[in-house]
């Protein structure tokens, strides 16, 4: 077939596994296991559907004004897209476009290579150092542009904001991406850098912290200018990114900070003392500062483990790659599914070692 000759080709992002079973126990996703805050659901249930047949607002302005508030920025220094994901695509399409390979971990988000190949941007790794930390040494070099998150997936690892400034000192002429989707169980975010670095660019999402995985909810913060052109390149792909549910659903969120806080509280809780129960079986693991814990065994292999779970519909992610083949990605869920999953853990490995 000819026509296949100009076909952009990429091997696109996998995604975890969405199993729909009854009673199962879904820890593979870093989704947060608890409802949005209550206002969210009394909107939901009583949205105005005749809203649903006008376009929606093209800048997002409820969302956007209460992000603004919330984080003390300017409205002007917001930008919200359908997920982060999408707002670090735009961004790739908007910054990283020179000649010169954008930076970022070899064990990280595993999305960010499927856009530079999306977007044809170069690209190169740089390896985590042995105890799975960001050597900033490495992004002292000629590039067109840097992304890592903080804390890191899958590691969990949280970078000192010293790491990031020096980053950011010997990189003032190219847009540095700080990916934050984690940062609010435990982690400290860059964002009071950007009044200092007029080229840093902070994502974050409502996926995990705010429970609104569903609705699609990013956002980046930023200086004026960058937020600009990021709205240029956005008006001119699709005005009407974001629906109208997820700004005013989104907004409310927001406004819920106590509840925000108490949702986070109880996750990070709940992850210290997974931590201190997995270690009474032979796990070892990177301090996380996020919703979940990246852990290995001493001497039985993760793919193991992780096949022993999906058996009984206890759902985990495992990668078949380099350096973390041998670790295994277990999301922080309530308190009763993480005793679930340690209660097999510790029959299953029992018998193995």
């Amino acid at each position: 077939m000819k026509w296949e000759d100009n076909v952009r080709k990429v091997v696109p992002y996998v995604a975890g596994e969405q199993p729909n079973k009854p009673n199962m126990i879904k820890l593979n996703t870093n989704e947060c296991p608890y409802p949005p805050a209550p206002g969210v659901e009394k909107l939901a249930a009583g949205l105005n559907c005749d809203a649903l047949r006008l376009y929606p607002d093209t800048n997002a302005t409820p969302l956007v004004e209460e992000l603004a508030a919330y984080y003390k920025v300017k409205p002007e220094q917001v930008f919200v897209g359908v997920g982060s994901d999408d707002v670090i695509s735009m961004a790739f399409m908007t910054f990283f476009n020179s000649d010169m390979p954008i930076l970022f971990p070899d064990v990280t988000y595993s999305f960010y290579d499927v856009w530079a190949e999306l977007h044809k941007i170069p690209y190169k790794t740089c390896a985590l150092d042995e105890n799975w930390h960001i050597r900033p040494e490495d992004y002292k070099q000629e590039n067109g542009g840097i992304i890592f998150p903080n804390p890191n997936a899958p590691t969990g690892l949280m970078e000192d904001l010293s790491v990031i400034e020096e980053i950011l000192e010997a990189n003032r002429d190219v847009v540095v991406m700080v990916d934050e989707a984690y940062v609010d169980f435990g982690g400290v975010s860059a964002l009071p850098l950007i009044e200092k670095y007029d080229n840093l660019l902070v994502v974050q999402t409502f996926s995990k912290s705010r429970a609104m995985a569903g609705l699609r909810i990013g956002f980046c913060i930023g200086n004026e200018k960058l937020i600009q052109y990021l709205n240029d390149v956005k008006f001119s792909f699709n005005s009407y990114t974001m629906n109208y549910p997820s700004q005013v659903m989104g907004a409310e969120a927001v406004r819920d900070d106590a509840y925000f806080k108490k949702v986070t509280g109880k996750i990070v809780n709940t992850r210290e003392r997974v931590k201190d129960e997995l270690k009474k079986l032979g796990f070892s693991f990177p301090d996380s500062k996020t919703n979940f814990i990246f852990a290995t065994h001493e001497s039985v292999p993760a793919e193991d483990i992780f096949k022993a779970l999906r058996e009984q519909d206890i759902y985990v992610r495992h990668w078949n790659k380099p350096r973390i083949s041998n670790y295994l990605r277990i999301t922080v869920g309530t308190d009763a599914q993480m005793d679930s999953l340690l209660a097999f853990l510790k029959q299953y490995l029992a018998e193995r070692v």
